[in-house]
């Protein structure tokens, strides 16, 4: 609701109370009234994070839902906008703030971008959030230029809140229910999202959790389980969640984001309801879902029935059901990237209060100003680029009765093996492509012989010995006896790379060649190298094993099904 539909003043909401500040020329945000100008007047801050500020402190810059830097508000009756606020309209950037939700079945998080504040808002929202510092894991190292990341998306079980004693299990610590792996390209031009089905066996690997008193308790590995007990079961939090898909997929994964039942009904209520479809009527007795056929809006209880009904749709597995939440989460990134959410401040306000609530998230994105930062690197993902995908899998061979399943074989390792290398399941406009281009024509030119090729190799993939079988394989198969092991790397790396001269591209390209590096691995100098100078290779997260090819295949499996965020599918 806005202030030209409130009477009182005093019931005005903060959102709506602007004024003109006479340095700039242009309208801010005052919450305290008697702040006068002094308020207005203060200038932005560019500390990242919230101080515990005295009431008397002036109100700082934060990235507070609901206001936009960039716009202006209407003028007073019979005023009119500064000149300069007028030139601040025309740069554009004000209907099109980036906001992106995400709920996948009990798990939702809002990625909220730039807005000027007060304190008293950026402060409640900042402490709505629930923070887990994941042992052994440096979750802080923030989001670098050039570089993928990952994260993990965790919808549990765990009943909380009113009106969810019908869902999950009851006095249960709850299940990784829904799961997603986000992965974000390095140059962000693209996404993948994929789903992980509960119902999978795999390993559960040890891990360690932190007390609320400081202590550390290791909790077993476990082998051949379902995946929802890498969470709450045995006291497992989602940093074993996160171990878990980091062992089965082969990826670095970063972050996670985790949230129950009321984000869905909360989040789609503050948006207004999300558009969904559906071939034919439902009526589901057991979520109590009730659509008639064709689109529907959903919010509230009803939209968390859609995301959980297993009985309404396709052979009723949790896999069709993964469909229809994917179709859901879809339709939500849309609507969330909207005009009508992104224009109205009180929906913007409504969602991040709703979205901070309902998160638990790591130590690495656990404030307003940390998801402000991973806000601007997701800002340029087209919709249509947004794929959504399942973990390729196959009946339990094991079992009679069909309960469980497992990866598939090929596809499985396929699709991790595109993800580790950063290839896009959707094709991105030629102008996004330029880079990758660029890289690729690293591999085109002339290549050395194999006894030309000087190389020294460091160990940064957590493999005990991978350098020195590296080394054996080189010297003894393929003729590189100009090859050292250098032992471990300073720090371990995600990724393998080749670093060398310009003099040295001819060595590089034959390298590459025999150890089936991408063209993403090579990292040219700008300075030749002495005659005897050695190029350096530091394997990386992604080695497989000496001999074995590094680059992930550049097409996805064959008949991979997926959905692109900007389409409405129906669900049937």
């Amino acid at each position: 609701m806005d202030a030209h539909s409130r009477g009182r003043a005093d019931e005005i909401d903060p959102a709506d109370q602007w004024v003109l500040n006479p340095q700039t020329g242009n309208y801010e945000l005052r919450l305290d009234r008697s702040a006068g100008q002094s308020q207005a007047q203060t200038p932005p801050r560019t500390r990242r994070s919230s101080p515990a500020a005295p009431a008397s402190t002036p109100a700082p810059e934060a990235p507070v839902p609901g206001q936009r830097r960039r716009r202006a508000p209407e003028p007073p009756a019979g005023g009119q906008v500064p000149p300069q606020s007028r030139r601040k309209r025309k740069q554009g950037a004000g209907r099109k703030k980036k906001v992106l939700l995400w709920t996948g079945g009990t798990m939702a998080f809002v990625l909220v971008g730039g807005a000027a504040g007060a304190y008293a808002i950026y402060n409640k929202l900042n402490n709505n959030l629930d923070v887990v510092d994941v042992v052994g894991k440096n979750t802080n190292a923030g989001f670098s230029k050039g570089e993928a990341f990952n994260i993990l998306v965790i919808g549990t079980d765990k009943r909380t809140g009113e009106g969810n004693a019908g869902y999950g299990d009851k006095d249960s610590p709850g299940h990784a229910d829904t799961t997603i792996l986000f992965h974000v390209s390095k140059d962000r031009t693209n996404a993948t999202a994929l789903s992980i089905p509960r119902d999978m066996k795999t390993d559960i690997p040890e891990c360690q959790t932190r007390a609320a008193d400081g202590s550390i308790k290791t909790i077993p590995a476990e082998t051949d389980v379902r995946f929802n007990v890498s969470l709450g079961q045995g006291g497992r939090d989602p940093g074993c969640v996160m171990r878990t898909v980091q062992e089965l997929t082969g990826v670095e994964v970063d972050h996670f984001m985790m949230a129950d039942f009321n984000a869905v009904k909360e989040m789609t209520t503050a948006v207004g309801g999300v558009k969904v479809c559906v071939e034919k009527a439902v009526n589901d007795p057991k979520s109590h879902l009730k659509l008639p056929a064709g689109e529907s809006v959903v919010k509230g209880e009803q939209a968390l029935a859609f995301v959980r009904t297993r009985h309404s749709f396709g052979n009723e597995s949790d896999l069709d059901r993964i469909k229809v939440q994917q179709q859901f989460l879809s339709s939500m990134i849309r609507q969330m990237k909207s005009d009508d959410t992104l224009t109205d401040p009180g929906k913007l306000y409504d969602l991040a209060n709703a979205a901070t609530s309902a998160l638990t998230v790591d130590s690495g994105i656990g404030s307003l100003t940390k998801l402000q930062d991973l806000a601007r690197e997701l800002s340029s993902i087209d919709t249509k680029n947004i794929a959504f995908t399942t973990l390729p899998v196959i009946d339990n061979p094991a079992e009679k009765v069909r309960a469980t399943v497992v990866p598939d074989p090929v596809k499985a390792p396929q699709l991790f093996a595109m993800i580790q290398s950063d290839t896009s399941l959707t094709e991105v406009k030629k102008k996004q492509q330029d880079a990758k281009n660029a890289q690729a024509a690293l591999l085109k030119g002339t290549r050395s012989t194999a006894a030309e090729v000087r190389v020294d190799v460091y160990n940064g993939s957590g493999v005990t010995g991978a350098a020195q079988s590296t080394i054996n394989w080189l010297q003894n198969e393929q003729g590189v006896n100009r090859s050292t092991n250098k032992s471990n790397a300073p720090e371990k790396a995600a990724k393998t790379t080749l670093t060398y001269a310009p003099n040295q591209a001819d060595q590089a390209r034959k390298l590459a060649d025999m150890m089936g590096l991408p063209a993403t691995a090579l990292k040219p100098g700008t300075q030749d190298a002495g005659e005897r100078e050695p190029m350096t290779l530091v394997l990386g997260a992604d080695f497989k094993g000496a001999g074995m090819p590094i680059t992930g295949p550049a097409k996805a499996p064959k008949d991979l099904e997926k959905v692109a965020a900007d389409k409405q599918v129906c669900a049937k």
